[in-house]
C-alpha cells in the first residue's frame, strides 16, 4: 500500500515516514504542495491514501484536497494541522478531506485513522488477500502457502519482498513490466540500479520455491513478469 505524505516539517515528516515503513507502507514524502500535485497527476503511481499538512509551501493541503475532488479523485485524505477551531475543521472537511488530525498527535492514533480510512474507502482492501494457494496477511505481515494436502506454511519475507508479492497478487495474470514494478514498489527518488527488479525477483522466487509454491511468477522475455498460479505444484 502506497501513501503520499505532504509535510514540510522535516522532523515530523521523517518520524511519520519511519513509522509507516515499519507497518509495510510505501511512502512518497514531499514538502511542497505543487510537487505533491505532480505526483498525484502521474499515471505511473497508484496511491492508497494521502496525508496532507494544511500549511505547506506552494499549493496548500486545503487546495490539494479541493483540486482532487474537482477532478473526481476519491483518494482518501487525512488532513494534518495545528488549526483546531470548529470553523477550521469544517473548512477542511468541506474541502474534501476525509478525516482531520490536530497536531501534536500520537503515531498510534495516526495509524488507527489510516486504517479507518482504508475501511471506508471504495478501494477498501481487506486484512487478508488470497489468490490461489497464497494468502497475504496485512495484520501480521506474513504470507501463508496452503498446500494441496491442507497444510499451511508461513513464508517469511522482507518488507520489499512482501510489497512485491502484494503487487503481483493484486494484478494476477497481468504482465507487469520492470518499469511498472520499479515505479510502484520503489519510492520516488529512491536510488535503484537497472537490475534491481530482477535481483528482487530472484530473492522472492527462491523463498516461494523453498516453501513448496513452485515458481508462480513467470518471466516473459522482453515484456516483464506475470503471476501465473497454474504453475503451482499440484
Amino acid at each position: 500500500m502506497r501513501i503520499l505524505l505532504v509535510e514540510d516539517e522535516p522532523d515530523l515528516g521523517a518520524a511519520i515516514k519511519r513509522v509507516l515503513h515499519q507497518h509495510n507502507y510505501l511512502v512518497d514524502w514531499v514538502m511542497d504542495g505543487n510537487e505533491a500535485w505532480a505526483y498525484l497527476e502521474s499515471s505511473w503511481t497508484e496511491y492508497t491514501l494521502a496525508i496532507f499538512d494544511w500549511l505547506v509551501p506552494g499549493m496548500s493541503g486545503l487546495e490539494l484536497c479541493q483540486k482532487l475532488r474537482q477532478n473526481h479523485n476519491p483518494l482518501p485524505v487525512l488532513m494534518l494541522t495545528a488549526k483546531d477551531s470548529m470553523e477550521d475543521k469544517v473548512s477542511g472537511l468541506d474541502a474534501g478531506a476525509d478525516d482531520y488530525l490536530v497536531k501534536p498527535f500520537g503515531m498510534e492514533e495516526l495509524l488507527a485513522r489510516l486504517r479507518a480510512l482504508q475501511r471506508r474507502s471504495p478501494q477498501f482492501q481487506p486484512q487478508k488477500l488470497t489468490i490461489g494457494n497464497l494468502t497475504l496477511d496485512y495484520g501480521s505481515s506474513k504470507v501463508i502457502h496452503h498446500s494441496a494436502t491442507g497444510d499451511k506454511e508461513k513464508i517469511l519475507l522482507t518488507t520489499k519482498e512482501f510489497q512485491l508479492l502484494e503487487y503481483f497478487m493484486r494484478h494476477p495474470n497481468q504482465i507487469l513490466s520492470s518499469e511498472q514494478i520499479r515505479n510502484q514498489i520503489w519510492e520516488v527518488g529512491a536510488e535503484s540500479s537497472s537490475n534491481v527488479v530482477a535481483a528482487q525477483m530472484r530473492l522472492l522466487r527462491r523463498k516461494l520455491t523453498s516453501s513448496g509454491c513452485g515458481n508462480p511468477i513467470e518471466t516473459l522475455h522482453g515484456m516483464g513478469y506475470r503471476l501465473n498460479l497454474t504453475n503451482e505444484p499440484k
